[in-house]
């Protein structure tokens, strides 16, 4: 089964949805360190879910409503999501600084990627995670709870849960004993 569905970019209620996101990550990161209450009204507009989490300037996505955050969560600086399908992320999940979801690409042929359209596929990651500073987590990608993903990682394929992984491509390096 083919978890990727085709979009059009262009069409006006998505136009509209990328415009008010990017309105509401300019608020957020327009605030200072000390304005921490003034963040939460923010993230709740933005995010299809939200309860206790705390994000780094500078943080940027596509929509915000296919965000999906649980308990805890925290992103270091720099932190891209693109969410033209829904991005789940468990509980106490932590991001080093510049990690990048894209639930997005491209097609592969020039001639089909210049009308326009794109393939979006979800993105989740388990509970009790940590993503390493740089690693980038592709469309259609799910990463099992409690497992570690090793700084500058290219995750392109599933992560069971309980390990340790990284490399470009991302590979298991280790179960974790717990």
């Amino acid at each position: 089964m083919n978890p990727f569905i085709e979009v059009n970019p262009f069409e006006p209620e998505l136009a509209a949805g990328r415009k008010r996101a990017k309105l509401l990550c300019q608020q957020l990161n327009a605030l200072r360190a000390d304005q921490t209450k003034a963040r939460k009204p923010i993230y709740q507009q933005l995010f299809g879910q939200v309860s206790s989490a705390y994000i780094e300037p500078h943080f940027f996505c596509d929509y915000g409503s296919n965000i999906f955050l649980g308990e805890k969560f925290y992103a270091n600086h720099n932190c891209v999501i693109l969410d033209c399908a829904e991005v789940r992320i468990g509980d106490r999940v932590m991001f080093g600084p510049n990690v990048q979801i894209y639930a997005t690409t491209h097609p592969l042929d020039p001639v089909e990627r210049a009308t326009g359209k794109e393939f979006c596929a979800a993105v989740t990651i388990g509970d009790d995670c940590w993503i390493g500073g740089g690693a980038i987590i592709l469309a259609g990608v799910t990463i099992g709870k409690g497992s570690v993903i090793g700084a500058g990682s290219v995750v392109t394929k599933d992560i069971p849960e309980g390990v340790v992984a990284a490399g470009n491509p991302c590979k298991i390096i280790k179960h974790i004993t717990t």
